[in-house]
């Protein structure tokens, strides 16, 4: 499952759109050293700069 906020406000995505972003997080995860294999929750918080 894939989530989606965006300022406070949840952002509805349908399955494509949420399978794209799960396919593209697991990949990412999977090249990273030391997380463990049976991992369960992961959260990515991104924070613009605001110029």
């Amino acid at each position: 499952m894939v989530k989606m906020r965006i300022d406070g406000k949840d952002i509805p995505m349908n399955r494509y759109v949420e399978d794209v972003f799960l396919k593209i997080f697991l990949a990412l995860i999977s090249t990273l050293k030391g997380i463990p294999e049976d991992w369960k929750k992961a959260e990515i918080v991104i924070e613009r700069d605001q110029e």
